[in-house]
């Protein structure tokens, strides 16, 4: 499978679930939008992933000169986002955590956490190609590679990322990515951002219960908008 372009087949069903399957998905979610959910749930339906950990941020070490919202309503989007689908779940360890939020921290503490469990089923890290094609510049890029197998999305408006990136930078560890080829949604947290400074409405761009806590809460609205 490793190296291979998936897509869900439309004409059939989807693959079983694999017992212990899990995929990691972090970010800042600053907010969480529709694009984020769709990339989850198409990884999980491909992969037969049993479980989905959606695992905000605390410090991102790649952004370190934007101020994000607090953590408490970073983590109350996602929350109220991924409710209702049981495959869904958040993980806060990132949160917890002092200093910056290294993934290669946090796939360490989950696989060590499920051999202690004796669970089977892989471990999937699941990231947007723009984030993949920068995979070189994190912090032990090797190790997150041999931690985890990576799931890569498509992202419009970005270069298109496919296994030629592993196997130039990471040879002998080029078959542990796999493409989606869909979704195609063109969404960024800094656009959302900056709609909601001008006052402008998320509908349909946030789950709607997400829209309702960025205004109930005047998220964004005193904030620097982003270049």
């Amino acid at each position: 499978m490793g190296g291979a372009t998936l897509g869900a087949d439309v004409s059939g069903g989807p693959p079983a679930v694999v017992p212990g399957s899990v995929g990691v998905f972090g970010g800042t979610f600053d907010p969480i939008h529709v694009a984020h959910l769709a990339v989850a749930a198409e990884a999980a339906e491909v992969l037969g992933l049993e479980r989905v950990l959606f695992i905000p941020a605390g410090q991102p070490p790649h952004k370190p000169g934007r101020a994000i919202s607090p953590a408490e309503h970073r983590l109350a989007m996602v929350e109220l986002a991924v409710a209702g689908n049981a495959r869904f779940a958040v993980d806060r360890r990132e949160l917890d955590r002092d200093g910056p939020s290294y993934t290669v921290d946090t796939l360490a503490e989950i696989r060590s956490e499920r051999e202690a469990a004796a669970l089977a089923g892989e471990v999937w890290l699941i990231l947007a190609a723009d984030a993949f094609l920068e995979l070189m510049t994190w912090h032990e890029p090797r190790r997150v590679v041999e931690l985890a197998r990576l799931v890569v999305a498509p992202r419009d408006g970005h270069p298109t990322a496919g296994p030629e990136f592993l196997a130039t930078h990471l040879p002998d560890l080029a078959d542990r990515a796999t493409f989606l080829d869909w979704p195609r949604l063109r969404l960024s947290g800094s656009e959302l951002r900056t709609r909601a400074a001008a006052g402008r409405s998320l509908r349909y761009l946030v789950p709607d219960a997400v829209a309702a806590y960025i205004g109930d809460h005047a998220l964004y609205r005193n904030q620097r908008r982003d270049p």
